[in-house]
């Protein structure tokens, strides 16, 4: 890390110019270009080595004690003991050590959002077997290492342990170095261009100086005097400066940076892959919508059929508790617990029996399809619950129904059931969703949702915040892993929902995107989000995420929220732009030492200024006014500009534009898909356009895109 800090084009010219100052006994200037050196590079170790990441975070996930039988003996050992073969008992709050096959299961739910993103618990069964091309969120019969025990108990077998297991795959994506911010891709460019011109203007002076016959020393003393005057020395301490002065900006927008030089990254995103859960909605379920036939006996059943404790314990317990309020407490100590029978995932039920006026009466709620099979409502009745069940399920809500009996409290399954009322969960959309989008949009920033969860649902959050359009496609998992990468493209250029997507689909896109071009940022809090981080531009982990995802990320946002994110990038420009300012005065000055030291040697007078003279100009002058420019806040609005290229970053004044793709026919009646992207240059007045072909025909009812529309 610390040798890396002198591998930058800047920094060897002046290496180069220190060695050529030491070959000709100049040792005092050598010595000052070596201890101006050596400070910007502590500088820079200094905040890499506090901004480290690392990949041992996903290992601390499993680094618990488990309890296992070995020999038909019961034990407790390390979690990183376990082998293929031992056999572990689970119950509720568990942390699942390994990938294992159930064995035994009773009323087992698990939160596999780590792994999936699915905000909904997941119910396990030992009896259900799936086909071995399964994806993960469809495996009922199989635990993950890295999830956790919501209810039940289980007895499992080892199947997958250390690198075999789903979570290890993740992990070894997750070891890829990543990219380099736009920051280092811009300084790169710029050190390039500043190179060249070093080269060409030395190269001219060198042979005018022979020409006019100057000694060697006298043309060695003039080339250090360019070297160095060449060189705005002062610039990676003023970026360093820039840099720290925008991320303690930043974290007073509750955003933490873990990596200096993603600071200005935000300010160059044109694409943010978000995901749903905790960041576009609340990340906890609550009632959505509710049908209640007898508005009492649906409060008494919600609030009596429900095993959650101080907000905590199962998701659907905790928003029924939410949602009636303080009637929760009152209704429990009013109608006290006779007998419960916990939640059977063979009959998708649970029920308690309690004393109603001194009379035993059972509450059940559980799955609409498990209900209506008990059900002795009128047909007038079953009609509009009917409806209400259709209507709730086409916004991919999770739909429960509520009913109470006076018969057969032993066995509820058996028991004829009134329905008394339908109540629908969601997982709600955060209040300033949609007003980021809009800004994000102004600022020619698109955004792409990536989630685990179901097309439908994702669709109807899309909606409601305004990232899609109603009659806007989702991809899914399944369509992608189908796709060539070329298909893919084309789709996700008119694509604003991913649904269903694993941690490889996340991470391809991401990549696929990044090639066309594009300047991605992703947002994540799971182990199923870490090879996209990674390969991201800007990795950003939400606050309450898993280490791992903290540890494979750049930034660390305090308040899991879109709008914070649009906030920081509005930060990130205002930085870039004092980048730019710093650049532009740092260059000025130094091509007035430059013109000086040319003009002399143009007219055969002896050299104006030693090297060290001009150390000490810049360090007098620059490194006092440059500074400043740290400090500038906002010019305009930089969040109504769109997003400036890698290349014209610091100079000059243009734009590029995002591509899109168009429908083409061509004479023999075939219609192909061709990418387009338009690029305007204010300096040049002028514009032009670049096309794309890839490569083959299909008839026109398997083109997405509208004929000539781009």
């Amino acid at each position: 890390m610390l040798i890396g800090q002198f591998t930058s084009p800047i920094v060897l010219i002046l290496i180069v110019a220190a060695l050529i100052s030491i070959f000709m006994d100049h040792t005092k200037d050598a010595i000052i270009i070596a201890a101006i050196l050596i400070i910007n590079a502590l500088l820079g170790f200094y905040q890499e080595l506090k901004a480290e990441t690392s990949i041992r975070a996903l290992q601390r996930l499993t680094e618990n004690h488990v309890r296992v039988i070995r020999n038909g003996i019961e034990t407790t050992l390390p979690a990183h003991d376990l082998v293929p073969g031992d056999i572990v008992l689970l119950s509720e709050g568990d942390l699942v050590p390994a990938d294992l096959r159930l064995i035994e299961s009773y009323a087992l739910e698990v939160d596999e959002a780590v792994l999936t993103g699915e905000s909904l618990p997941c119910e396990k069964s030992a009896e259900t077997l799936a086909p071995e091309e399964a994806p993960l969120y469809e495996r009922h019969n199989t635990l993950f290492s890295g999830s956790s025990i919501l209810r039940g108990k289980t007895i499992a077998l080892v199947c997958a342990t250390g690198g075999m297991s789903e979570i290890a795959k993740i992990a070894e994506a997750a070891q890829q170095r990543s990219p380099d911010s736009p920051l280092t891709r811009s300084m790169r460019y710029f050190s390039k261009q500043l190179l060249i011109s070093i080269i060409a203007i030395l190269t001219l002076l060198g042979i005018i100086s022979i020409y006019q016959g100057r000694s060697y020393e006298e043309m060695i003393s003039f080339l250090i005097a360019q070297l160095v005057s060449a060189v705005p020395e002062g610039l990676p301490i003023v970026i360093t400066l820039i840099l720290a002065i925008g991320a303690f900006r930043l974290s007073r927008h509750k955003v933490l940076v873990r990596h200096l030089p993603s600071v200005e990254s935000l300010g160059s995103a044109t694409l943010i892959a978000t995901d749903k859960t905790g960041t576009l909605t609340e990340g906890v379920l609550s009632v959505k919508e509710t049908h209640l036939l007898d508005r009492d006996e649906v409060f008494r059943c919600a609030a009596l059929c429900n095993d959650s404790h101080d907000g905590s314990g199962d998701s659907i317990d905790v928003a029924l508790a939410k949602w009636l309020g303080e009637e929760f407490h009152t209704l429990q100590h009013a109608y006290p617990r006779i007998f419960d029978h916990p939640f059977d995932p063979n009959t998708r039920m649970m029920a308690t029996v309690n004393r109603v006026d001194d009379i035993p009466k059972l509450y059940i709620k559980g799955a609409y399809e498990s209900l209506i099979a008990l059900n002795e409502n009128s047909p007038e009745e079953l009609e509009q619950i009917q409806k209400a069940h259709d209507d709730m399920a086409s916004l991919g809500l999770r739909v429960l129904a509520f009913g109470v009996s006076d018969h057969h409290w032993e066995e509820p399954d058996k028991a004829p059931v009134r329905i008394v009322g339908l109540i629908a969960f969601a997982d709600r959309p955060k209040a300033d969703a949609a007003s980021a989008i809009l800004q994000a949009k102004d600022a020619g920033i698109r955004i792409i949702m990536i989630t685990g969860d179901n097309p439908i649902t994702a669709k109807v959050i899309a909606n409601e915040i305004g990232l899609s359009k109603e009659n806007e496609n989702v991809l899914t998992g399944r369509q992608i892993d189908i796709l060539s990468d070329e298909e893919l493209l084309f789709q996700l250029s008119n694509t604003s929902v991913i649904a269903r997507a694993m941690p490889e689909n996340k991470y391809r896109i991401v990549q696929l995107l990044q090639k066309q071009g594009e300047i991605v940022a992703v947002t994540g809090d799971g182990v199923n989000d870490v090879p996209a981080l990674k390969a991201a531009d800007l990795g950003i982990a939400m606050g309450n995420g898993t280490e791992a995802a903290k540890a494979s990320s750049k930034m660390v946002l305090v308040d899991n929220n879109l709008g914070v994110i649009i906030d920081a990038i509005r930060q990130g420009r205002v930085i870039a732009d004092n980048l730019r300012k710093v650049l532009f005065y740092l260059l000025s000055t130094s091509f007035g030492e430059i013109i000086l030291i040319s003009i002399a040697i143009l007219m055969a007078f002896p050299l104006p200024l030693h090297p060290t003279q001009i150390l000490w100009i810049n360090v007098v002058t620059d490194g006092v006014c440059d500074k400043t420019f740290a400090m500038c806040d906002e010019e305009g609005n930089v969040m109504k500009r769109k997003v400036r290229s890698m290349d014209t970053q610091f100079f000059r004044s243009g734009y590029a534009s995002s591509s899109g793709m168009v429908c083409y026919r061509n004479r023999f009646g075939h219609y192909a898909h061709v990418r387009v992207s338009f690029k305007y240059s204010l300096f040049l007045r002028r514009g032009y356009y670049r096309y794309f072909y890839d490569g083959r025909c299909r008839p026109m009812d398997q083109c997405t895109a509208d004929p000539k529309r781009v």
